[in-house]
């Protein structure tokens, strides 16, 4: 696998999502052309046999009008555009049926590969298709190479299949010079058409084999080195400094919200420097105690001085302090086993108040 030095790196990591869907917004599928050309023949074959009566009804028409001399023509204006009216009428209802078979068979055909997506980006003028040493070398790459080859299998095995057939209807074609023109066009279009099926089977198998091909070979194009890898990553998630500092932020902001609600507190319980917690409890509010600020260190001191510029009672009970830091979340309400401790802190608090619970 070739280096690329655009990108820093041997591409040995498989394509992203991400990578896949913006190729496919700019118009780079794995397809193969030859699922769409060998369906497109195929209906138009299978059409043309359908309406093979109708054709053939339509063409003499158009024969017998055009050759049957009943009289020196002279054509006036309307006569003109009455013949010019007749003829498109006939060619409209004669190809109408096979053209939109051939439509859908087209359109259903690159459906089936690659889904409905129109891409814009694609339809945009390049400067660079214009460039004549990218189009030599795309004359030289492998794709280049593969479609050659497979172009020379395609006539090999075409070549080979009507070879085949005519060979083993030499016998019936020794004995048309004794037949009628029409029974030698039927059968002219009877070995054809079977000619067209077999090719079409065969060119089905082949196609499919194609489209693997293509598949792989553009999953291999979109190969990612580690570089694009992790520079897609820090993209989609985000550089690790810019998260490290947005959750700095976000702790910053959630410990002011804290902070502010340490004046409200009923309680800051300590241990006696190192851990505060502060406690509220609202009965018509709160079904039990709940802890609205803690930290430790630093933290806890201005815990601590925001509650005694608030007034708000210290009270140190280190084994208290550490459950309560230790098993409550801030916002939380106190646990069933510290429950019974708290109460009684509480009481004890409000008596100091003259409040009662």
């Amino acid at each position: 696998m070739a280096e690329d030095p655009e990108s820093g790196g041997e591409k040995t990591e498989d394509a992203s999502g991400r990578k896949l869907g913006k190729a496919r917004e700019e118009g780079q599928v794995a397809k193969s052309m030859e699922i769409a050309s060998v369906f497109v023949l195929f209906a138009g074959v299978i059409s043309l046999f359908v309406t093979s009566e109708q054709f053939y009804e339509n063409l003499s028409l158009v024969f017998q009008h055009n050759l049957r001399f009943e009289k020196i023509p002279f054509l006036s204006i309307n006569e003109l555009v009455d013949l010019l009216v007749f003829h498109i009428r006939l060619i409209i209802v004669t190809l109408v049926p096979v053209f939109m078979a051939v439509f859908v068979m087209a359109f259903l055909s690159n459906v089936a590969q690659v889904g409905f997506q129109i891409s814009w980006k694609s339809l945009e003028p390049k400067l660079s298709r214009l460039d004549p040493i990218n189009g030599f070398k795309q004359k030289f790459s492998s794709r280049a190479v593969a479609e050659f080859v497979k172009t020379l299998s395609k006539i090999g095995i075409i070549s080979l299949v009507a070879y085949e057939s005519i060979k083993g209807s030499l016998t019936d074609i020794a004995v048309l010079y004794d037949a009628s023109i029409g029974y030698i066009m039927v059968f002219i279009l009877k070995i054809s058409f079977w000619i067209f099926i077999k090719v079409c089977l065969i060119m089905i198998v082949l196609a499919l084999l194609d489209y693997a091909y293509q598949k792989w070979k553009f999953l291999d194009d979109q190969k990612m080195t580690k570089k694009e890898v992790k520079d897609e990553t820090k993209q989609t998630e985000g550089d690790p400094i810019v998260k490290s500092r947005i959750r700095q932020l976000q702790h910053e902001a959630a410990r002011k919200r804290m902070m502010a609600a340490v004046p409200d507190a009923d309680v800051v319980v300590t241990n006696p420097t190192r851990l505060a917690v502060a406690i509220k409890y609202d009965g018509e509010q709160m079904d039990a105690p709940t802890v609205t600020a803690k930290g430790a260190g630093a933290i806890a001191k201005n815990i601590r001085k925001i509650a005694q510029e608030n007034d708000v009672p210290l009270v140190e009970d280190k084994q208290l302090a550490r459950n309560l830091y230790g098993s409550v979340d801030i916002g939380q309400e106190v646990s069933m086993e510290l429950y019974q401790a708290v109460a009684e802190l509480l009481a004890y608090v409000y008596k100091l108040k003259g409040k009662t619970f």
